[in-house]
């Protein structure tokens, strides 16, 4: 007993020296950003550039352990803006596109273009959640993206630096979503009045993975084969601001395809199928204007000289639209259809889109001129040629302003609009850019033709396209979803 007392005396005065004796050297200190280095990155905020910049010592470096103290927050200003932006686009297509086109179409079908719209909407965002945001914005490969953001994991609030210093990396994937929405609700417009709900929504599930997330990973993507303006490995060094190729190209080009496919509607150039509704045409057409600003201006993710620039060009272009075709359409008919303007700013929106971040405002004069002039001979007299039954205009309007649109941007650019394209293409832009765009411009055409082949193939084998000849004399409204639009 005395020996074991013994042993517990010894260990309780040896205790305090061995902890002495093991306990661990002080570290230094983690080192701080000075007064200058904060006031930096706050600058870098206000100029929505990175604030890593403002820590790089004489050699270039940061030094080891020193980060800004905005490390992993988002901008208020920035993000708050960018959630505006988000919430513009999506009233684009809920309810702008649906109001637009639903006003074009007969009476009798005026429910089934609200359904498309919706449906795609819900399903486009699950599909998006799923593995869509991933398979485009995660680092990949030069054509597709890979998997780390699949169910969204990994993205929160914090910024995600491939894409934004400031905007949480949630608003951006939400941002985002919204042109994944919008582009394939566009399609519609070549299968109104004909195609089948389960159609439509089996049609678009296989085109979103074989055109929109492709292309949309190549152009926009951190490593994306022709995304230019990030990627200085890209094979093709295109740049597109706000989705002249990954929106209207995808969306025009796939549209011809269908609706050949379809064959045209029963009594097509027999009889008259005017609109049911210029005042819907008319309201839904403003609300896409009005949204548009998100769907430019916030492409450039955030509230910056660049943003300035889009909406301004935005408005220029869509309003020069808007007059052109009218004119035009007085020239030709001594009378400017209410029609005709909508059509005319809608073009002028869309050749606007990809260059909107990039050119100047006499540019954006220009291009929103060419906007309302050319698909006014696309729709008037390239669709009586080639003899195709496009109901709203869907080639017409964005598959030939969207190439126009990519192609002249080739052109027009100027770093003193976006100095961003000093980085990877100084020796590019004023220079062999419009090359660069060509390449992109077929490369999309391809792809867009051959998938949208391919999903109208594998939507006719699933759910089948074309509605009976019963059914598409009875209007859509009453066979596919069994309600009315308006009751007399």
């Amino acid at each position: 007993m005395k020996a074991v007392t013994l042993a517990l005396i010894v260990c309780a005065l040896a205790l305090p020296f061995s902890a002495f004796a093991q306990a661990p050297a002080p570290s230094s200190p983690a080192p701080t950003p000075s007064l200058e280095q904060r006031v930096a990155a706050l600058e870098a905020y206000i100029a929505n550039t990175d604030p890593r910049d403002s820590l790089k010592g004489p050699d270039g470096a940061i030094p080891p352990g020193l980060r800004p103290n905005t490390d992993g927050l988002p901008g208020p200003g920035h993000n708050g803006w960018m959630m505006t932006a988000t919430a513009l686009v999506l009233f684009m297509t809920l309810p702008g596109l649906a109001l637009s086109y639903g006003g074009l179409v007969r009476r009798k079908n005026v429910l089934s273009i609200l359904a498309q719209c919706m449906g795609i909407a819900g399903m486009v965002t699950i599909i998006w959640w799923a593995v869509g945001y991933s398979l485009v914005f995660a680092p990949g490969r030069p054509w597709l993206g890979g998997l780390r953001f699949a169910l969204l994991h990994h993205v929160g609030p914090a910024p995600n630096p491939d894409y934004s210093f400031w905007v949480s990396h949630n608003v951006f994937a939400t941002f985002e979503l919204m042109f994944a929405i919008i582009t394939p609700a566009l399609i519609i417009g070549a299968a109104a009045e004909r195609m089948r709900f389960a159609g439509v929504l089996t049609y678009v599930f296989v085109w979103l993975f074989l055109v929109y997330i492709p292309v949309a990973h190549m152009m926009w993507g951190v490593d994306g084969g022709m995304n230019g303006l990030v990627n200085p490995n890209a094979f093709v060094k295109a740049i597109d601001f706000a989705g002249g190729t990954v929106v209207h190209m995808t969306s025009g080009w796939s549209a011809l395809v269908l609706c050949i496919m379809l064959g045209k509607r029963k009594g097509y150039g027999k009889e008259k199928m005017p609109p049911h509704s210029m005042v819907l045409c008319m309201v839904g057409t403003c609300m896409l204007w009005v949204g548009w600003y998100g769907f430019n201006a916030g492409s450039a993710l955030g509230v910056d000289s660049i943003a300035s620039c889009a909406f301004l060009n935005t408005t220029l272009s869509s309003a020069v639209g808007c007059a052109t075709w009218g004119f035009v359409e007085w020239i030709a008919c001594r009378k400017s259809s209410v029609l005709g303007f909508c059509s005319g700013a809608f073009g002028g929106l869309v050749i606007v889109a990809p260059a909107c971040g990039f050119v100047s405002p006499t540019s954006a004069v220009a291009l929103g001129f060419l906007g309302g002039l050319l698909p006014y001979f696309a729709v008037v007299k390239l669709k009586v040629i080639l003899n195709y039954d496009d109901p709203l205009d869907a080639f017409g309007i964005h598959a030939i302003n969207g190439t126009v649109g990519i192609l002249l941007t080739g052109f027009l650019a100027r770093t003193w609009v976006n100095p961003r394209l000093a980085v990877h293409l100084a020796g590019y832009v004023h220079n062999t850019l419009w090359i660069e765009q060509i390449k992109a411009i077929f490369i999309v055409i391809i792809i867009s033709i051959v998938g949208s082949f391919i999903a109208a193939v594998i939507a006719q084998l699933a759910a089948g396209m074309r509605v009976t000849a019963e059914n598409e004399s009875l209007g859509l409204d009453l066979t596919e979803h069994g309600e009315e639009g308006y009751i007399l």
